[in-house]
């Protein structure tokens, strides 16, 4: 029987806040839902439900047959000192097939009560999940998604776009009957992303994909799941991320007209009913001014006014029976800016003959400058030295030759792939005030409002802070510290889609220079980059070329 999920009625919330509610849903073989909207919406609280990772207030998630295994792979980075290997075998799920094996197998030799049927479940389980021959598929994989590494080498010694290529070979070995996503493409560069986007769309079981990536949701999903903050709502669309976008926009137009139609109409009745009430009170005004000989004159007045009075009572009426259209609600976005100082001298930054050095990788020597004004594209494949890059530019890892020197009146603004700006035991409001240069704690706590983090974050450790939190974190600091130079590596991760696009239409107003490392095809395209650097990678070196365009 071809795998199928089946949720009903499901609700949950996060504390005291209500997330999901009333949710019903349907994924058959072949279907890719995609999960959207923004941060906080309860996304990967409803994976993790669907997974068994999380209880709901009330509710009922079943698999048909009951037995088909739910593969989870959350967003969550990986351990440093756990090699590719036992990373695959956890996602998988043979890690846990593998342990339940071992056990079974233990309870048979012992000769315990059903231990027979145990291991023959145990078992069929451990060879579904792939476990028989995941070394050497795992080798296969590796390779197929540009991965020269050992599987035995631990994820720590990994660059970020190489543990981005370990997590798609995740994906790719998983031979679960259901799949449940949460932000694959991160990190994920355009070949990477073409692999995740070609597999998908040929595997045969439900999959639930949480991404912001708008064009990857273009290419892979078959419907789209609205998760409704604003709302409160969930709602249900056909097609991918441009064919939901506009039947969202449409349902809203039409109902900002049929709001608008129903006021028209109730405003014109009650406008009636007014006027003729007002034509009743000035007859009675006139009957009043006739005297004490007017009788016949009086009579006809009265029943004027009373006439005019019950028409606007009807009137009245009607407007009252209309069948009353809510006003659309107005949805909350951030408008984001970015806080520019004065301009730099002419060159911002000059590469001469630089060489970095990680292990047996060395990138360079790299030669270039880059002009007030330019916008670059840092571009390469996962494990290029994008990353590695960037962080000899800001002096986060040392030069082991040549020159690098910064020009004069820079103002830098930075956001790392990490996110390690913002990390560690100081709570939140004491990190910012500390980034933002000032001790005005109430600015401080406003500027973090704005950007959807309150009380119950700015008290926080970093460290406690999830990716997305450190995400609007990062940017509120560009927002309250002027800069005049921009350096941005993979700024959209961790971002909803409203971010996204306020961080798109902040970065093209933006006047300054700007580096740029991003997988968001959407992006790049918006703003209008004057030069890519590419790096290439041959074995254990990378260079770099410049590209005008």
């Amino acid at each position: 029987m071809p795998p199928s999920l089946h949720i009903s009625a499901l609700a949950a919330g996060f504390g005291a806040r209500p997330l999901i509610a009333d949710l019903d849903l349907v994924v058959g073989p072949g279907d890719v839902i995609a999960a959207v909207g923004p941060n906080g919406a309860g996304k990967s609280t409803l994976l993790r439900i669907v997974a068994g990772e999380h209880v709901p207030d009330s509710g009922a998630v079943r698999t048909s047959p009951a037995d088909a295994t739910v593969g989870y792979l959350p967003q969550s980075p990986p351990r440093g000192d756990e090699t590719i290997l036992e990373y695959a075998a956890r996602r998988t799920g043979v890690a846990a097939a593998q342990a339940e094996f071992d056990c079974a197998t233990a309870a048979l030799t012992a000769g315990e009560y059903g231990a027979d049927d145990r291991y023959a479940v145990a078992l069929e389980r451990w060879l579904a999940l792939g476990g028989g021959d995941l070394d050497a598929r795992l080798g296969e994989t590796l390779a197929r998604v540009g991965l020269d590494v050992a599987p035995d080498k631990p994820l720590g010694e990994l660059s970020g776009g190489q543990a981005a290529r370990a997590s798609l070979a995740s994906i790719l070995l998983s031979r679960h009957d259901i799949l449940l996503l949460d932000e694959p493409t991160n990190n994920l560069d355009q070949a990477g992303l073409g692999v995740l986007a070609a597999y998908l769309r040929v595997v045969s079981g439900p999959v639930v994909v949480a991404s912001h990536d708008r064009r990857f949701l273009d290419d892979v999903a078959t419907a789209v799941l609205e998760l409704d903050l604003h709302q409160q709502a969930v709602n249900h669309y056909t097609g991918g991320w441009s064919e939901y976008r506009a039947a969202k926009a449409l349902a809203r137009s039409q109902a900002v007209a049929a709001y608008e139609t129903y006021t028209a109409e109730r405003g014109t009745l009650i406008a009636r009913a007014r006027r003729q009430g007002e034509w009743a009170a000035k007859g009675r005004a006139q009957k009043a001014d006739l005297g004490p000989h007017g009788g016949i004159a009086k009579k006809y007045a009265e029943d004027q006014a009373k006439r005019m009075d019950q028409r606007a009572a009807r009137v009245r009426a009607a407007a009252e029976r209309l069948e009353t259209v809510e006003q659309p609600r107005k949805e909350w976005e951030l408008r984001y800016t970015i806080a520019q100082a004065p301009p730099s001298a002419d060159v911002v930054l000059t590469l001469d003959q630089v060489e970095v050095k990680r292990g047996d990788f060395r990138l360079g020597p790299v030669s270039t400058h880059l002009a007030r004004g330019e916008r670059v594209a840092l571009l390469g494949p996962n494990g290029s030295g994008k990353s590695t890059l960037l962080q000899a530019i800001l002096g986060q890892t040392p030069i082991d030759a040549g020159r690098l020197s910064w020009g004069g009146r820079v103002q830098i603004g930075t956001l790392d792939q990490s996110r390690d700006l913002l990390n560690g035991d100081d709570d939140l409001l004491d990190a910012m005030a500390r980034a933002l240069r000032t001790t005005d704690m109430a600015e401080v706590r406003t500027l973090l409002a704005k950007f959807g983090l309150g009380a119950d974050a700015i008290g926080r450790p970093c460290s406690s802070l999830s990716l997305g939190e450190r995400t609007r974190a990062g940017l509120a600091i560009l927002q309250g510290r002027a800069v005049n130079t921009l350096i941005l590596d993979e700024p959209t991760n961790h971002l909803d889609v409203d971010g996204i696009q306020q961080l798109e239409a902040a970065l093209v107003a933006f006047d300054g220079t700007m580096l740029v490392v991003t997988h968001d095809r959407t992006m790049l395209d918006a703003l209008g980059t004057t030069q890519a650097w590419r790096l290439d990678r041959r074995g254990n070196s990378a260079n770099l070329t410049v590209e005008h365009r």
